[in-house]
């Protein structure tokens, strides 16, 4: 945090440990999520934002933490963030649900190239490491364009690559070539012919 703000442009947003000195500070906030939870049944959020620093003095300076008092089913779910972010630039709610969340997507996204092949880079040397990861960047767009064409409006739109790999990629089938087609017979017993279907036809159009 000290490195970003003795740069110029350079923000941050980063998750903070919950601790019990934190809570105490948000207590009325949580309080208010607890009766919003208990009138609609249903999970509340209540935001709030304070300055802070560590008692440790690990930090060099306070600084804005934003709090998100949240109330779940049997419990409290507090979530803390601080921030170089300024309230004039964007309020409490945005910078955690439009920020901070945003990184969740983010992370799905490279445990998706985990999912492929890129986890393994046990190469000797970096280059060939390096075009391990490459190549499992080519088959991620890949797939990524088969979920966003193929499987438009089919239960596997928003499924993920290894989903995606078990379910339409990792099939038995029998392999005839003749002179003028590659026939490919599949198993009877497939679960998923519907899809596959629906696959084909939309990757047709």
């Amino acid at each position: 945090m000290d490195w970003c703000e003795r740069q110029r442009k350079v923000d941050f947003v980063l998750g903070m440990a919950r601790n019990e000195r934190l809570r105490k500070i948000i207590a009325d906030a949580l309080a208010e999520a607890g009766t919003l939870y208990r009138q609609t049944l249903r999970p509340a959020r209540v935001f709030a934002e304070f300055q802070h620093t560590t008692t440790t003095g690990s930090w060099s300076r306070s600084r804005r933490v934003i709090a998100k008092a949240e109330h779940i089913e049997g419990k409290e779910n507090p979530r803390y963030v601080v921030t170089s972010l300024t309230a004039e630039q964007l309020s409490a709610r945005e910078v955690y649900e439009e920020l901070y969340c945003a990184r969740g997507d983010m992370e799905n996204r490279i445990k998706e190239q985990y999912q492929l092949f890129a986890g393994r880079v046990s190469a000797e040397t970096m280059r060939a490491n390096q075009l391990r990861l490459y190549l499992s960047a080519m088959a991620y767009v890949l797939v990524n364009g088969l979920r966003r064409l193929g499987l438009k409006a089919t239960e596997l739109a928003r499924a993920e690559a290894m989903t995606i790999r078990a379910r339409l990629f990792k099939i038995g089938a029998l392999v005839r070539i003749s002179v003028r087609r590659v026939w490919l017979s599949m198993a009877s017993s497939y679960p998923w012919q519907p899809l596959f279907a629906q696959v084909w036809r939309n990757l047709r159009c």
